[in-house]
């Protein structure tokens, strides 16, 4: 069979139709031979093994810390399957079985409004924190409905703010107005499916009648607006994101005018009180001095909107360390770092001297720390966590200059004994030393191996329950690779592999996977790989690219048709990582790694699983059923599974994702196990 190309050529195009009635009747048919395939008692046992971890009452619940004296929730447990938003005060956050103050029960109201509603999320009016937005989708996609919810009453707020099912984004200006982008009907979308326009919409006047303020162009990805009530800082703010990493925020003044903020489109920026905060992704030159890529840099707001232009430079990376998060607290600002993806942690303090530097306690040697949350409004308190791939999460409440003090301790949901933590280092085809960490005993056999390598997202250490129970404590060993395109070494790391870079990221992962090979800790029959979206494209290109590596592949919510994916759901937004297969120069390179149109028969592919939700609004569930077919077509050990819940996350509760994980778990383990 001839390679697939154009849009012509694709004898699968019926299975991007959502619920078209052969598509479903396929659907149907794979999942069945696949639960047939899997399900037994041992399948059970995993599963019940991996729900008890989901649901374990004395998980960490990590809570937002909004500012007015509350911690708050969302909580799923068995007995709460679509889970609880609740609120509890820091002082009884302390205790063992703290008392939770329930504010929304999204099962009772499932039940009561006969829906599927899957938590999306909550806006608060600050800062009287008594009115919220509330955001629910049906099944857990990315389009939501957005309700004004009453925390005095409990209660919906009726012929309050309300938005019908879309890819929306509102916030609060006060209590009678909030900025809207929504679907206002043809035309106000960009191509990615996301809000073109925004306005100002007053409380008790219909939708239609909202003040444009901002409209951006249909080839955005989107655009926004918010507004900082900051006592002494209020100001209104408007961001157009021309592509996923370039974006222009504007200062809107009360007369409605837009001052851009000038600095780099591909920089990100920040405005807290007085302070501006400048990241950019690219060199940049600026009064003759040239500011690294990825570094930090601070200014005062009012003077740089008037021209002056006194960077101070907070960070500066180099080539193995670089900026994981950084985040304010009323008079401090806590960055985090990672040299080699190993975390340390500072907070910074300015005063008319300048910036001074002080440490803050962090993690051990192969554990990863992380800020929470803090209030930057009224303390100089933070909640920090730390955990590693063995060392169940700690979360700890400091204040900067002050004690840290553990509050809570995630229990241990296996028994890590005989296993240790190593990071090695494989050499990729252009010479590139790439990071991979390696969990479990010291022991030849089955390995999963697991790596993502886009969009400049850091896979980090962390305890992984899930992983311990269902992979770990078999007897299996766990691997992770730190890939390029993603940001284990800032922006410079994340753009080798943008592109027609893309390349450099399966190179890296092949390099790894020969690596625990070449050390005698797996063998290729005994490796399994699995990744989810980007890491699903991942996953794809191993297939088809190096299949001689792997014993087995899974490739979650994957992105496969290169081809196509620009025409489905928000597949547009990604042109600027991956290029534009409408452009003849893009699709080029694109044709050579996608891993639809590179599937030939008479290959010695491993055995695959596709694991993909109906309900994906985000990357289309047609990818992995055209893919599936395809292979099926040429013979191939194929295995495919779709739930209809779960949006991008493939569940949309603790059941399905246990039930998602187990399936994983158990293809991987029978098809390495037997090797």
């Amino acid at each position: 069979m001839a390679a697939l190309d154009e849009d012509a050529d694709d004898p699968y195009l019926w299975l991007e139709e959502l619920d078209a009635a052969d598509a479903v009747r396929w659907v149907t048919e794979r999942n069945t031979e696949t639960l047939t395939a899997l399900t037994d008692p041992g399948f059970a046992a995993t599963r019940d093994a991996i729900r008890e971890v989901l649901d374990s009452k004395d998980r960490i619940p990590y809570p937002s810390w909004l500012g007015d004296g509350f911690y708050y929730d969302f909580w799923r447990d068995a007995d709460h399957p679509r889970g609880l938003w609740r609120r509890t005060t820091v002082d009884e956050y302390r205790r063992d079985e703290p008392a939770w103050d329930v504010l929304l029960d999204v099962d009772a109201l499932n039940e009561a409004e006969g829906e599927h509603w899957v938590w999306g999320g909550v806006a608060m009016l600050r800062p009287s924190y008594d009115r919220c937005l509330v955001s629910l989708s049906r099944g857990g996609a990315d389009a939501v409905v957005v309700r004004e919810f009453d925390l005095r009453g409990r209660a919906f707020v009726e012929d309050g703010f309300a938005l019908p099912e879309a890819k929306s984004d509102v916030g609060w200006i006060d209590v009678d107005h909030i900025y809207v982008g929504t679907d206002f009907g043809p035309g106000s979308l960009t191509s990615s499916g996301y809000p073109r326009i925004v306005k100002r919409w007053r409380r008790g006047t219909p939708l239609s009648e909202a003040e444009l303020v901002f409209e951006g162009h249909v080839d955005d990805v989107s655009v926004s607006a918010g507004h900082d009530p900051t006592p002494g800082y209020e100001r209104d703010f408007v961001g157009r994101y021309l592509d996923f990493y370039r974006s222009r925020l504007y200062l809107r003044r009360p007369a409605g005018d837009l001052v851009r903020i000038d600095v780099p489109d591909d920089a990100a920026c920040e405005v807290h009180r007085d302070w501006l905060l400048i990241r950019p992704r690219t060199p940049w030159t600026v009064e003759g001095v040239t500011y690294p890529a990825g570094a930090l840099l601070a200014t005062r707001f009012e003077p740089y909107l008037d021209g002056r232009r006194d960077l101070t430079v907070l960070f500066r990376p180099d080539d193995r360390t670089s900026l994981s998060s950084y985040t304010w607290t009323r008079s401090h600002l806590i960055l985090v770092t990672m040299t080699d993806v190993r975390t340390q942690v500072h907070a910074l303090t300015p005063d008319a001297s300048g910036w001074h530097r002080q440490p803050l306690p962090g993690a051990g040697e192969f554990d990863d720390t992380w800020i929470v949350d803090a209030d930057p409004d009224n303390n100089d308190s933070y909640l920090v966590s730390s955990d590693g791939y063995l060392q169940p999460a700690a979360l700890s409440l400091g204040t900067v200059g002050g004690e840290v003090e553990v509050i809570k301790r995630q229990p241990t949901f296996f028994d890590p004994d005989g296993m240790a933590v190593r990071q090695f280092f494989a050499v990729s085809a252009d010479g590139t030393r790439v990071p991979y960490f390696v969990v479990g005993p010291d022991t030849a056999g089955p390995t999963l191996l697991t790596g993502y390598g886009g969009f400049e997202i850091a896979l980090t250490p962390g305890y992984s329950g899930v992983i311990g129970r269902g992979w770990l404590a078999r007897g299996g060993t766990y691997a992770v690779a730190n890939i390029r395109g993603g940001g284990e070494y800032g922006p410079a790391w994340h753009r080798a592999a943008l592109r027609e870079g893309r390349t450099k990221a399966f190179e890296d992962f092949a390099a790894v996977a020969a690596d625990l090979v070449a050390r005698g800790i797996t063998t290729p029959a005994q490796l399994g790989i699995e990744g989810g979206s980007n890491g699903g494209l991942l996953m794809g290109a191993m297939l088809t690219r190096y299949p001689a590596l792997f014993g087995a592949v899974v490739a979650a919510v994957p992105l496969l048709d290169m081809r196509r994916y620009t025409k489905l759901l928000a597949g547009a937004s990604w042109i600027a990582e991956y290029g534009d297969p409408d452009d003849e120069a893009d699709w080029a390179y694109l044709r050579e790694f996608s891993p639809y149109h590179n599937v030939r028969p008479g290959q010695p592919y491993p055995p695959v699983l596709f694991i993909t939700s109906t309900l994906d609004d985000r990357v289309h569930p047609g990818h992995a059923r055209k893919m599936a077919a395809l292979l099926r077509q040429h013979g191939y050990d194929v295995s495919y599974y779709e739930y209809v819940e779960g949006g991008h996350g493939a569940a949309a509760d603790n059941e399905q994702a246990a039930t998602i994980w187990a399936l994983t778990l158990e293809f991987l383990w029978r098809r390495l196990q037997a090797a």
